[in-house]
Order: structure tokens, then C-alpha cells, then sequence
């Protein structure tokens, strides 16, 4: 292929992961899903190797790229099936993000597959919204090994049962699944235009072109990356089980286009729940190096080739099962870009920001009995500043870029009034460019209700770089009262909490 081909065909192969999000945003029940747009879709090729994603959700798109080899080769596959997993030892993340993948034949030859994960609010855990203060995986939900929900098109009806026998809500559970499948028959139906159009061997040969293209494009951005090793230590608050400041430490080895990044000297996995599967460690890697190739880079495994990535066993960041790993997703691979962009901030300062708020600031919440109900939404807080400008204030940043659930929505749907939703102003730290400000969101209880908070940044605040202050940290309240950054609590009706989400760090002297 030409250059302008070789475009054409990534552009055609990411709109079908564009097309698979669109289905299932559209078909899907929860406001997980169609409001907050938690989830994320993409096309691998029949070894298992990214070809191309949507731009979704950035700790799902890494962690199944780093896992997706692993999974295809464990499955008998044929036409018509479909594999449905979330357990996160075999290329999961945390149990509420559940995983469909599907393959292509053509001519009965396996070309491609196509995969889409999203998060259920209810995947059978006893806490409300599936996010507990949990000590081991059991605790957490329902775990799928991999398991073909569809055989030869056809839904294998024990199986759907006995998922949907341990969620609370029948109805929204199955339209989700339904949501799923039909994403990825849609993404099947416009792959198979592309493949038979073009030919199964220029398919092929275009994937291999795209790869090579795409590690040509990284390696040379990673070349302007001094040679040197680079070393940057954080740590995690907590891991809501009395367990403070746990480390999280990356060495960079850079030589060259080749990048090995260490995480020797982490601590070992703890017994609260930010433990995390090395997939999900690899997506914050993965994530910061993209963020320094140029745009127009392919999202495919190419991209990857010239990264290595090493964590002990048994640590935080490659945790054995049956550790607890419902925050490790979602806070620890916030801290893992953290670390990770601290090294470089050594080694490229004029490129790298200061930290942005470091969590995701989890809420999960609901209740038992005659009429259960589950929810779930993450918050967003300040960016880090850099030398370009400010950061911005209120916003996802790094491993999630999820929407706010809007609250005509929230409170549509659940016994929840949002009584503040604002910009906390001042939050950002101070520089010649000043890091962007949290928020604060109040919920208002019209309910009992069990509430998790699964937070971080809320005793050591986000770094600034280049003498830029750091960030204010993070602040949760009960009924005026401050609770720690992870917490199960039962609420009455008319009780408060108010979230107020760190700020992100400045750059430069100010």
C-alpha cells in the first residue's frame, strides 16, 4: 500500500471500532453505559494483536492489547461464537468491566477479531454498584473465566442464566448484554465488508504494513528520549484496610528507540483491593508513551514493539489471585501514569506536565431488597500544568475519559439529589503555568443507601514539576464530617456527601 492507502485502511478499520461504540452506546439500558460511555471497543487481528480502537476508555484499550495473545490462544474458536470473560487473570481488568470478544472467518479462515468492554454497575457483589472494600477477588462479583456466552450464533442459555442469576436487575442486565453482542455483530458485519472487499490477503498484508508503519512512527518519537535510566517513586494513600503509603517505583531504561521500564521495589500486593493484574499495569505504560508519539500514530501493536515492561510477581502492580483488585483498575493505574511520567519529567522536562488529580474518585452506591438499585460514576479533578499552559479544571484525566452522568439523569433514576456540582476553586498548585482546579459534587440522600468511596490523592497531593506547587489534595465529607479516601458507609435519608476532587499540579517557579 501507498501512503494515502495505508491511511485509508486505518481510518476504515477504526471506524468499525467507532461503529461498534455507537451500537452500543444506543442499544444499551444503564446510564453506565449510555450516559457515562464506560466502555470500550476495538479490532485485533487472528493472533490476538491490536489493530486498531476507538477513542474509548484508556486503561481498558491497554490492558486488552497487553492480554489479547494470551486469550485467543486458550479458545477453540468457530463461527458464531462469542467469549465472554471479566475475571482479571485471564486479561480482565476488575469484575464489573465485562468483555466480549467475537471472531472472523472468511472462507473459514479466522482474520480478525472484534472486542468491546463495558461497565456493569451490578455484577453480583453483595456492596451496591460492585466496588467494595473488598479483601480478595471472591468478594468483589461474579468472576467469567472465558467462556463462549454465543455458540454458532447462538446464545448458550445456561450460561446467560446463571450471569444474569446473580445481578440484581434482570431487565438492565440483559438489555447491556444484548448491547454488547450487538456491538460486536455490527463490527463483525463491517469487518467482513472491509476483508471481502479488499481480499483476504491484502487484508492481511495491510495489517502487517499498518503495524510496521506504526513502530517506524514510535520508535522514532521514543528516540528523543535521551539514553539514561530514570527512576520515580509514589505512592498509593491507602489500601482501605490500614495499610498507608504504599510505593510504587518505575525505573526507565532508555537506550536508544527501546524503552524497559522496572518496577522493581514496589511494594508487594496488600490485602485491600489496589492490587493489580500486569495487564492493567501495562496500560498506564502503554498510555504515556503514546501521549508522546505523534497523533496521527497507529492505535495497533506496533506501537508497542519497542516497550518492555517488568514488574516482581506478587507485587502491586502483578498481583496473584485471589488478591482484591476492584480499585487497582481505576486508582492504581492512575498512579502508575503518575510514576511513570515523573521519570520522564527527568529526562524530557520541557515536555512532561506536572501530576494531574491522581484518582478517579470513585463513588458506588445503592441498595437492597423490594426495589435494589446500583450505581456507579467516577469524578473528575484538576490536569496537571505544562509548559505549553495551564491545566484544565474539572476534567478525566490520563487512564478514563468517561462522561459525567448529567443530573436530570442521576436523579431521574435513583432516590439522589446532586445539591452542589461547581469548579473547587484554588485547587490547582501554583506555577509560572497554574495546575487546573478539582470539583465538588454533593449528593443529597432521599434514601437509605450503601455508599462506597474508593479515592485517592487525599493525603499526598499531586506534584508539580519545574518548581510548579503541587496540587491541593482531595477532601470527602459525611454530613459535614471528613471520611477517609476509601470507605463503606449506610446513609439515611437526607444524609450528605460531598466529594471535593484534588487539583492538578503547577509547572514552573511561580
Amino acid at each position: 500500500m501507498d501512503a494515502v492507502e495505508l491511511t485509508l485502511f486505518a481510518s476504515r478499520i477504526e471506524a468499525v471500532c467507532e461503529e461498534m461504540g455507537a451500537r452500543l452506546q444506543c442499544a444499551a439500558f444503564s446510564p453506565n453505559i449510555k450516559d457515562r460511555l464506560d466502555f470500550s471497543c476495538a479490532v485485533f487481528d487472528a493472533a490476538g494483536e491490536l489493530c486498531a480502537q476507538a477513542a474509548h476508555i484508556p486503561v481498558h484499550l491497554g490492558s486488552m492489547a497487553f492480554a489479547m495473545r494470551d486469550i485467543v490462544a486458550e479458545v477453540d474458536w468457530h463461527v458464531g461464537d462469542m467469549v465472554v470473560l471479566n475475571d482479571p487473570f485471564f486479561g480482565g481488568t476488575h469484575l464489573p468491566d465485562v468483555t466480549l470478544i467475537a471472531p472472523l472467518f472468511i472462507d473459514g479462515q479466522l482474520m480478525a477479531f472484534v472486542v468491546n468492554r463495558a461497565h456493569h454497575a451490578d455484577i453480583g457483589a453483595d456492596s451496591p454498584g460492585s466496588m467494595p472494600i473488598s479483601h480478595s477477588l471472591q468478594e468483589e462479583g461474579l468472576i467469567i473465566p472465558p467462556s463462549k456466552l454465543l455458540r454458532g450464533g447462538n446464545i448458550d442459555e445456561d450460561l446467560f442464566r446463571h450471569i444474569i442469576g446473580h445481578l440484581q436487575h434482570e431487565q438492565q442486565a440483559r438489555g447491556d448484554f444484548a448491547a454488547q453482542i450487538s456491538a460486536n455483530q455490527a463490527g463483525l458485519a463491517r469487518l467482513q465488508e472491509l476483508v471481502s472487499g479488499l481480499g483476504r490477503e491484502s487484508f492481511a498484508q495491510g495489517l502487517v504494513e499498518l503495524n510496521d508503519y506504526a513502530e517506524r512512527l514510535a520508535r522514532s518519537a521514543l528516540s528523543d528520549i535521551p539514553d539514561g535510566v530514570y527512576r520515580f517513586e509514589d505512592v498509593m494513600d491507602d489500601d482501605g484496610l490500614g495499610h498507608e503509603d504504599l510505593p510504587i517505583i518505575a525505573t526507565l531504561t532508555v537506550s536508544g528507540d527501546d524503552i524497559a521500564v522496572d518496577f522493581t521495589g514496589t511494594a508487594a500486593q496488600t490485602p485491600g483491593n489496589i492490587n493489580c493484574p500486569l495487564s492493567v499495569a501495562a496500560a498506564g505504560v502503554y498510555y504515556v508513551f503514546r501521549c508522546l508519539m505523534p497523533a496521527h500514530t497507529p492505535a495497533c501493536a506496533g506501537s508497542f514493539r519497542s516497550i518492555r515492561l517488568s514488574a516482581p510477581a506478587g507485587c502491586l502492580l502483578n498481583a496473584k489471585r485471589p488478591a482484591a483488585v476492584a480499585a487497582g483498575n481505576v486508582e492504581t493505574s492512575t498512579r502508575v501514569v503518575d510514576v511513570i511520567m515523573g521519570a520522564l519529567a527527568q529526562a524530557i522536562p520541557q515536555r512532561i506536565p506536572a501530576a494531574s488529580h491522581g484518582s478517579m474518585n470513585n463513588i458506588a452506591m445503592g441498595a437492597r431488597g423490594e426495589q435494589p438499585w446500583d450505581y456507579y460514576e467516577t469524578l473528575g479533578g484538576g490536569m496537571g500544568a505544562g509548559q505549553q499552559g495551564g491545566g484544565l479544571s474539572a476534567v478525566q484525566t490520563h487512564m478514563t475519559n468517561t462522561l459525567n452522568t448529567p443530573i436530570e439523569v442521576l436523579e431521574m433514576h435513583y432516590p439522589l439529589r446532586i445539591n452542589r456540582y461547581a469548579v473547587r476553586e484554588g485547587s490547582g498548585g501554583s506555577g509560572q503555568h497554574r495546575g487546573g482546579d478539582g470539583l465538588v459534587r454533593e449528593y443529597e440522600f432521599l434514601a437509605p443507601t450503601s455508599v462506597t468511596l474508593l479515592t485517592e490523592r487525599r493525603r499526598h497531593r499531586p506534584w508539580g514539576v519545574a518548581d510548579g506547587e503541587a496540587g491541593q489534595a482531595g477532601e470527602n465529607r459525611y454530613n459535614d464530617k471528613i471520611v477517609a479516601g476509601k470507605v463503606s458507609l449506610w446513609v439515611a435519608a437526607g444524609d450528605r456527601i460531598r466529594i471535593s476532587t484534588p487539583g492538578g499540579g503547577g509547572w514552573g517557579k511561580p
